[in-house]
């Protein structure tokens, strides 16, 4: 897979799925299930899928963004409630939390208090999954991890040899290894180097291993997440995104109408967000800067904004706040509409 190229489209053909998530630079459909992966990947890899944070690591869109925002901890309790009356009592519960002067109704404000609420608990829970992870490419306990000690535990999740990986390193003889997995463990390594803080010293501590698995952690390491996503779409090598490049799509087959649909939606949902949300001075061309803010999950202005956004997609009565039956009449948006469950089901099918 070569640096630069487009991302794949929802309707389009794609890599198996393992292989993309591995990379990290998904080129098939959004896969923004933020449930464990199986085996010790979960514990070993960055995850494409950042829980509160508005662009995958793989330059997608996060189309759970809002449902993750306004239901924190209480997103999955909630998709597995069929039952009319007991979602209706759970958001209203939610509406009353959200509600801080108890008035009746939601200002841009309250909300933008609860998505950076609802934020740092998507922090927090990094942070605890971090706790229990790290022990995994720590088994000394030393409370450090080389690249070396990081690498060998990766490659025996893909099934070589671990102590005969462990051997050919300590003699210093090459390793046998796919081109694939070679360019995963390349990407990997630069991210390692970018998580280790000054003075560097080539070992990663806790901390410095949340940052690699979690870059919305780390300013640097945000940066650094930044310049992946504008390197992969950036296609002319200006280090800018233009409205073309941000929504292109790669020559490819689309198999039916129903994927061509999916593909329209795709563009439109990618052109309204450049144009509307990451493009701050609305000039046409995006920015590392202006990516980096828009990326940025805990920026107050970019909150309020989405407060803002969020509330104008309810609010019938247009008085700039949200009353409970309009949140209950538009729930799907707040929740996880049906629109993103038949692009998950479509991605699941390959």
């Amino acid at each position: 897979m070569r640096r630069g190229a487009p991302l794949r489209a929802p309707g389009s053909l794609c890599f198996p799925l393992l292989l993309t998530l591995l990379l990290g630079h998904l080129q098939g459909r959004p896969a923004n299930s933020s449930g464990p992966k199986d085996g010790e990947e979960q514990e070993l890899l960055p995850p494409d899928h950042l829980n509160g944070v508005k662009m995958e690591l793989d330059g997608h869109l996060n189309r759970d963004f809002h449902q993750e925002v306004f239901l924190g901890r209480d997103t999955a309790g909630l998709q597995r409630r069929p039952q009319q009356g007991k979602s209706r009592q759970q958001l209203a519960e939610i509406f009353s939390r959200v509600d801080t002067n108890q008035d009746k109704k939601i200002s841009a404000k309250e909300m933008q208090g609860w998505i950076m609420e609802k934020t740092e608990e998507h922090f927090q829970e990094a942070v605890q999954e971090n706790k229990i992870h790290f022990p995994a490419v720590d088994p000394d306990g030393d409370g450090h991890v080389s690249w070396d000690e990081y690498k060998m535990k990766f490659l025996a999740s893909r099934g070589f040899d671990e102590k005969e990986i462990a051997e050919k390193i300590k003699n210093k003889e090459e390793l046998k290894i796919d081109e694939e997995t070679q360019e995963v463990l390349d990407n990997l390594k630069d991210r390692w180097y970018q998580a280790d803080n000054p003075p560097p010293d080539l070992l990663l501590s806790e901390q410095e291993f949340l940052s690699f698995l979690h870059p919305e952690h780390s300013r640097g390491m945000l940066h650094f997440m930044v310049q992946e996503i504008v390197r992969d779409l950036d296609q002319d090598g200006d280090k800018k995104l233009t409205l073309s490049e941000f929504i292109s799509l790669p020559v490819g087959t689309v198999e039916n109408q129903r994927a061509q649909d999916v593909d329209d939606d795709w563009v439109r949902d990618r052109r309204k967000e450049f144009q509307e949300v990451i493009d701050a001075n609305r000039d046409g061309i995006v920015t590392m800067a202006e990516l980096e803010e828009y990326m940025d999950p805990m920026n107050e202005h970019n909150a309020l904004n989405e407060a803002r956004q969020m509330i104008a997609v309810a609010d019938e009565n247009q008085n700039q706040h949200l009353e409970l039956e309009e949140i209950l009449k538009y729930s799907e948006y707040f929740t996880g509409s049906k629109l993103m469950d038949y692009a998950r089901n479509v991605h699941e099918e390959f």
